[in-house]
């Protein structure tokens, strides 16, 4: 009975990290497509938006420079860190849940 929790659990880990990190992609790419143009600052969407990536991105910019000829690759960084984590963690939990049960 121990061994069918701790597959199920170890799938739920796996399963809601996926989502969690599937919707920060997107709130990245939003991110990155709202620099391109001048939004409204005072926005709610866009303050959200600011708010929930600004952590990341800034923690990112001030261990390496990512700005390139006045583009920001931070982003960019981020999005193939969440790629791997996707394809590497989240599988790996999968794989895991698996020999478990």
């Amino acid at each position: 009975m121990g061994t069918v929790a701790l597959r199920h659990f170890l799938e739920a880990v796996a399963y809601v990290l996926d989502v969690g990190l599937t919707i920060y992609m997107w709130l990245i790419i939003a991110r990155a497509l709202l620099s391109w143009v001048s939004p409204d600052p005072y926005n709610p969407i866009v303050r959200f938006l600011y708010n929930v990536t600004e952590p990341v991105l800034s923690w990112l910019r001030r261990r390496i420079p990512l700005i390139f000829g006045g583009l920001d690759l931070s982003p960019l960084l981020v999005l193939l860190a969440i790629i791997f984590l996707r394809s590497f963690l989240v599988a790996t939990l999968h794989d895991w849940a698996r020999l478990v049960g």
